[in-house]
C-alpha cells in the first residue's frame, strides 16, 4: 500500500496578504506553516500506515511552492509521515487551481505505482476545495469528499464515511482513488523528538517543471484560466440609532423607543 498525502504551505491566517496590482498572495517575508486542514490528511494516512504490517504501507508527502517550502514538508515527516518530494519552479508561479492540481498530478503520476490520495478538504488561503478534486481528473481517479471515517481498506477498495448535512453517506471507492477529509477523521498529533531527528536526515527530493513532464504553458499564469483581476475590500456601512438614558425618565422614553423599532422591524 502507497499513500501520498499532497500539503501546502499557507501564510499564518492572521498574516494573509495580496498584491491588488497582480491579484497574486504575498508571500515574502511572511510566516508560513503547512496548511491546518492538511494536518488532518497528514494523521489520517500516518495511521493508515500504522494499521498495516511494518513495511506493508508506504507515505509520502507532496508539495508545490517556493523552496522554502521544503520546511512543510520536514515537519510532515518529523510527524511520522515516510518521505516528501517537493515541486517548485519558477514557471509554477501564479497558478490557479487547474494549473495547480495538474502540476501535482503529474508528481503523483511520477510516484506511481500508488494507492490512496488523501487530501485536506480545502487549503485556507485560498478556501475553493478544488485541487483535491482537480488532482482526481488529471489522473482520471475516484473522488470522495469531506470523509469523516475510513471503516475499511485492503489494496483493491475502501469503504468510507461521508460527512453531509443531515449525518454522513457510508460510500465505497475502488483504489487507486483521492479522498479529501474533514477534521472530524482525527486529531493531528505533534512532531516527536524522534520524528525531528529522522526528518533532520531525510532527504527531500527537488524536481522541477521539466522532471515530471509538465509543459511551461500548462501551469503559472499562462496555464491558469481564471485569475484574480479585481481585488478590493468591501465597505461596511451601518445605520443605527443610538439612545442613552440619563435619568429615570430617560430610561422609560428609551424603552417605549426600543419597542417601536423592534415593531417597526416586524423582529417579534
Amino acid at each position: 500500500m502507497r499513500i501520498v498525502v499532497p500539503i501546502k504551505q499557507v501564510p499564518e491566517t492572521t498574516a494573509v496578504k495580496m498584491d491588488e496590482e497582480t491579484g497574486t498572495m504575498i508571500r515574502q517575508g511572511v510566516e508560513a506553516i503547512i496548511n491546518p486542514l492538511d494536518l488532518y490528511a497528514i494523521e489520517t494516512a500516518i495511521r493508515l500506515a500504522e494499521s498495516f504490517p511494518q513495511g506493508q504501507c508506504e507515505t509520502v508527502a507532496i508539495s508545490m511552492g517556493p523552496a522554502s517550502a521544503k520546511t512543510a514538508l520536514t515537519e510532515a515527516v518529523a510527524m511520522g509521515i515516510g518521505s516528501g518530494v517537493l515541486i517548485t519552479d519558477r514557471a509554477l508561479a501564479g497558478s490557479d487551481t487547474w494549473a495547480t492540481s495538474r502540476a501535482l498530478a503529474a508528481v503523483i503520476r511520477k510516484l506511481a505505482p500508488f494507492d490512496l490520495v488523501i487530501c485536506g478538504e480545502r487549503a485556507t488561503d485560498g478556501d475553493t476545495g478544488q485541487v483535491p478534486p482537480g488532482i482526481a481528473a488529471w489522473l482520471d481517479l475516484p473522488v470522495v469528499t469531506y470523509v469523516c471515517g475510513i471503516d475499511t481498506i485492503d489494496g483493491q477498495s475502501c469503504r468510507v464515511r461521508r460527512l453531509v448535512e443531515d449525518g454522513y453517506e457510508v460510500l465505497e471507492m475502488s483504489l487507486p482513488g483521492v479522498l479529501t477529509v474533514v477534521k472530524e477523521i482525527a486529531s493531528p498529533r505533534l512532531p516527536t523528538l524522534r520524528g525531528k531527528q529522522r526528518a533532520k536526515k531525510s532527504e527531500l527530493p527537488v524536481w522541477g517543471i521539466s522532471e515530471v513532464d509538465v509543459p511551461a504553458d500548462g501551469v503559472g499564469l499562462s496555464g491558469s484560466p481564471t485569475r484574480v483581476v479585481r481585488i478590493f475590500r468591501p465597505s461596511v456601512a451601518r445605520q443605527c440609532e443610538k439612545i442613552t438614558p440619563i435619568g429615570a425618565d430617560d430610561i422609560e422614553t428609551a424603552a417605549d423607543r426600543l419597542v417601536q423599532l423592534i415593531t417597526d422591524r416586524s423582529l417579534l
